[in-house]
């Protein structure tokens, strides 16, 4: 699997306890994200971090030049490491993504990120389309609770629902011990 690449979404402070847009999970989520990373960096395979910059008006969080725009330090970008600024949730929206990942000789993607319900949902779907093999790692991935119709629904069922919404068609999906099983 030398043509697999690592794409990190957003993994960003605002998302972090203190953060404008705190998610359930996130440092667990950022850990599983950093074992990835690690491993792939040990196997010399690349690693393509993705991060947000808002560029709506009255957005209110991910504002470019803030502390919480910065991608966590947990997973902050190696030397080398291919950083990718959008203004969208689909990674590959406005963004030169699919020409690196095609220069790379890329062909498949792991991934991990947030929010699973968002850019991680967008982005994997629009990876499927380009041709892109995907396989998210879902303990590598956060969200937070949503509101539907007056119903409260559960971070962990929002995590759950897209992710089985993705699973079978547009990815794969698995912990991220057992992929890196598969390296």
């Amino acid at each position: 699997m030398s043509d697999t690449a690592l794409l990190v979404i957003d993994i960003q402070n605002d998302y972090f306890p203190g953060g404008k847009m705190e998610l359930e999970r996130a440092a667990a989520a950022a850990a599983r994200a950093r074992q990835a990373i690690d491993r792939f960096r040990k196997l010399g395979r690349p690693v393509f971090h993705v991060q947000h910059l808002s560029a709506r008006p009255g957005a209110t969080f991910f504002i470019p030049g803030t502390e919480g725009a910065d991608i966590n330090t947990l997973v902050a970008p190696a030397e080398g490491e291919a950083v990718i600024q959008k203004n969208f949730p689909n990674s590959f929206r406005g963004t030169d993504l699919q020409a690196r990942l095609d220069r790379a000789g890329i062909k498949n993607l792991a991934v991990a990120g947030m929010m699973t319900h968002m850019c991680v949902d967008a982005s994997v779907r629009q990876a499927f389309d380009l041709g892109y093999g995907c396989t998210v790692l879902s303990d590598a991935c956060a969200t937070r609770a949503q509101n539907f119709e007056g119903q409260a629904i559960p971070a962990a069922q929002v995590h759950g629902a897209f992710l089985a919404a993705l699973r079978g068609v547009y990815a794969q999906v698995m912990p991220t011990e057992e992929f890196l099983k598969t390296l």
